[in-house]
Formats: structure tokens, C-alpha cells, sequence
């Protein structure tokens, strides 16, 4: 009877968590406390989960050289060899972190803004939003998680710059997907290709601004260029007519 009793609290609890976790994935929150939310909402995670939560906390708030492997033991709550079965070296972790930033994307950035904004090309200020909230959670300490191992291990460590280029593109193909149901509304020969790579230049550089200078100036300013470049785009598109056949 006791037992039945535990098992249905954890259940409570979990179903809980569960309800926290989707309330807060379609709130106005940005993704860093949405990947918290997540982890916490996980309930008891098994060893390899919990390394690579211990892994992503600490590479972003220390970087990846600076975060030795008895930190990532502590805060996982795991013994060496628990962690060498299934990372047998540090690069191997940050590897499969990277990997699982993949598969974050959609589930903690993308779909909580497009569950709250239905305007496809305002979609891509949603996503900008989530950095701001980021930072401003922050203090502005942080930083973007890749863009932070792009500039610390791209140069040294060829496999993690490819799952750093990885993400990139993924991040950018989210971003494209927002400007493609938008197209009938920016000028015809627009390129969102192109224009989703300047999206992702304009919210790295200003991120790492912001994480530089401790403040939301640079990218408030560089938010509001970005928004400036579309709204000449879709007065363009307003203004635009196909010339005229003789």
C-alpha cells in the first residue's frame, strides 16, 4: 500500500512537471529557462542525461576548456568512470552536446514563438526576442551556448566545428521556413537563404556585443536595424509591380 502511495506521488508530481514545463514552453520566456524547465521536468534522469546536463550548464557558463572534468563529476552526481563509459574524452562530450543542441532547436526556440505569434516574418523577431531574454536573464553573462564553442573550439577541434556548423544550419533553415510562408509579402526576387544567414550574423554579433559590453545596447540597436531592413522590404514589395508587357 505504501509503495501504491509513492508511486502515485511521483506520478502527481511528474504529471506536474509535465504542465510546468508546456506552460512555460508557450509563455514569453526565452530558451535558456525553457531548457531548464525541460531538464527539471525530466524527473530522475539516467547517468548519461544527467552528464550532459552537468556539461551544458557548466560549458556555458564557463566555456568548454575552462570547465574541468571534476566540476561536470560534481554536478552530474556521477563517479569517473560513470561518465568515461559513455564520454571516454571531454571532446566526445562536447560532441554529443552539440548533437543534442540539435535536437533542442525546434522544441525550446522555434515552436513556443510560433505557438504565440501567428505572423510568419514577426516569427523571426520572436526568436531574436528569446536571445534578448536570454541575456537580460543573464545580465548578459552568457552568451549564445553555440556561438561560444564556435569561437572557442572551431580553430582546434574539427569535429565539434562541424556540429557547430551543424547547428548554424539548422538555425538558419528554422529561420528560412518563417521567411518562406512570409514570401508573398517581401519583393519577389528576395533570397531567404541569404536572408536568414544575415538574420543569424545579425543575432550572433549582436549577442556576443552584448555579452562583451554587459548590456542590451548593441543589440537592441542591431534588433532594430534588422527590423528597419524589413520593413524597406515589404514597402518595396508594396510598391513593387511586374512590368509591363508591349
Amino acid at each position: 500500500m505504501r509503495r501504491a502511495s509513492k508511486r502515485s506521488a511521483r506520478s502527481r508530481s511528474s504529471t506536474k512537471r509535465t504542465r510546468d514545463v508546456d506552460a512555460l514552453a508557450r509563455s514569453q520566456t526565452g530558451p535558456l529557462e525553457r531548457v531548464r524547465a525541460w531538464i527539471d521536468a525530466q524527473g530522475e534522469r539516467p547517468t548519461r542525461e544527467r552528464v550532459l546536463d552537468a556539461a551544458m550548464q557548466l560549458f556555458h557558463a564557463q566555456g568548454y576548456t575552462a570547465t574541468g572534468v571534476a566540476a561536470i563529476l560534481e554536478r552530474a552526481g556521477v563517479n569517473p568512470g560513470s561518465l568515461f563509459h559513455f564520454f571516454p574524452t571531454k571532446e566526445d562530450l562536447v560532441i554529443a552536446l552539440l548533437e543534442r543542441y540539435l535536437g533542442l532547436l525546434q522544441p525550446m526556440v522555434v515552436e513556443p514563438v510560433c505557438a504565440r505569434i501567428d505572423d510568419p516574418l514577426e516569427r523571426v523577431f520572436g526568436i531574436l526576442d528569446g536571445y534578448r531574454r536570454m541575456l537580460e536573464a543573464t545580465e548578459c553573462a552568457l552568451g549564445c551556448p553555440i556561438g561560444n564553442l564556435a569561437l572557442e573550439l572551431s580553430d582546434t577541434h574539427p569535429k565539434v566545428r562541424e556540429l557547430v556548423a551543424a547547428n548554424f544550419t539548422q538555425w538558419k533553415a528554422a529561420v528560412k521556413s518563417c521567411l518562406d510562408a512570409g514570401k508573398d509579402r517581401l519583393p519577389p526576387r528576395t533570397d531567404t537563404a541569404r536572408l536568414s544567414t544575415f538574420v543569424l550574423t545579425v543575432m550572433e554579433g549582436a549577442v556576443m556585443q552584448a555579452k562583451a559590453e554587459r548590456t542590451l545596447v548593441s543589440f537592441d540597436q542591431s534588433v532594430a536595424e534588422l527590423r528597419a531592413y524589413f520593413d524597406r522590404l515589404l514597402a518595396d514589395a508594396s510598391d513593387w509591380k511586374p512590368a509591363k508587357r508591349s
